[in-house]
């Protein structure tokens, strides 16, 4: 139940960014191709399963957040990877090309902050959420 401004606050801070997160992840499996082709020229093995796996861990944890179902498993699960894929992938300070560098470097930082925001998320997971669904 909604009882305070707190709890809408907290209610629409999650959904909009667990749903974010969530369309993130849907961009995975309608972008496969050329996301694999992108974390194969960053040296990932099994390119399109990384980019499917990683769709996966979008879309659930979003979903779980969104939910408020195991929001612990779901903070670690999105911190991990939003910080892995930001050192990996958008590895800004290697890029010779300006503006390359500075679409690496947007999106680096684009990666740290989701990973701030599933952190935070992940800190309040073990309290009670207003208007989330029980396992």
């Amino acid at each position: 139940m909604l009882e305070t401004v707190s709890d809408v606050a907290f209610l629409v801070g999650r959904l909009l960014f667990g749903g974010v997160l969530a369309v993130m992840g849907l961009n995975h499996f309608q972008q496969t191709d050329y996301l694999a082709g992108y974390a194969g020229s960053k040296g990932v093995p099994a390119p399109k399963l990384s980019v499917l796996g990683s769709g996966a861990v979008l879309i659930l944890g979003g979903v779980a957040l969104v939910l408020g179902v195991v929001p612990v498993v779901a903070g670690a699960a999105l911190a991990a990877f939003l910080l892995a894929s930001a050192v990996l992938f958008h590895d800004f300070w290697s890029v010779e090309d300006p503006e390359e560098r500075q679409a690496e470097q947007t999106d680096f930082l684009k990666n740290v902050a989701l990973a701030g925001g599933a952190v935070a998320l992940l800190a309040v997971g073990g309290a009670t959420w207003p208007l989330a669904l029980s396992l």
